[in-house]
Order: structure tokens, then sequence, then C-alpha cells
């Protein structure tokens, strides 16, 4: 099993993991989502009810159905595959999915795909009103 925490560190790792998971699968002729990813990460504890709970909490596309939709390359198309971490972390930790650090997962992911463009570059901050 591998070790999750809510910190950039962790992050990195879970974003290279992931792409190192698509190319595994793809080798292996089989579908890169995110049942067979957690089925390769966590083996026999990835489980019908926690795939479901991971795949219920994953907003991709309105929804993920069994978490059988393939996924996208990560440094091609981060948002799906940000989703599907966002939800593994909370699932995995116990928090809820407004507890993950978000800002923490982003700048993993620029720091994992160098040459990628960034998530959230453009996003408003919220300012305080006086």
């Amino acid at each position: 099993m591998i070790q999750i925490e809510n910190n950039e560190a962790c992050f990195v790792a879970l974003w290279l993991r992931l792409e190192h998971t698509r190319q595994l699968l793809g080798m292996q002729y089989k579908r890169f989502c995110i049942r067979r990813v957690l089925q390769s990460w966590f083996g026999a504890e990835a489980t019908d009810d926690f795939i479901w709970e991971v795949c219920s909490h994953t907003m991709v596309n309105g929804e993920q159905l069994f978490g059988l939709d393939v996924l996208p390359p990560p440094a091609l198309h981060p948002r799906p595959n940000r989703e599907f971490l966002h939800a593994l972390v909370a699932v995995i930790l116990g928090i809820g999915i407004r507890e993950v650090d978000l800002d923490a997962l982003d700048s993993a992911y620029s720091e994992a795909f160098p040459h990628s463009t960034p998530i959230n570059v453009a996003k408003k901050k919220r300012t305080e009103r006086h």
C-alpha cells in the first residue's frame, strides 16, 4: 500500500506514480481508468466499495460510473486526474473533500510535469472586502 499524506511532497509522488501507472497499463493493453489505477496501487484493498467511494467523490464530466471511464494522460489533460487524486486523498485520509490542500496539489503538478501548463494559473484570488 502506498503512503498518502495531505502535502506537496506526497502529491508530487502521486502525480509521477499516476503517469508511471498510465504507461504500465498501456504496455499491458489495459484501460487507464480509476478502477485499474486503484487496483494497481492497492491490490486486494481496492474493493468495489472503496472504488465506488473514490468515484463518488470524483466529478469528471458530471460523474464516474464504476471507475471504468478512461482517464486522459495526466500531462495533457490534468483536470480529470486532479479530481481523481483530490478524491483519493480525501477518502484515504478520511477528511472532507474541502480539506485537501488544492494549492499543494496544483503546485505538485507543475513540479511533476514542468513542461506542461500549470493548473489554475489565471484563477482569481478572493480579496477581503472592507
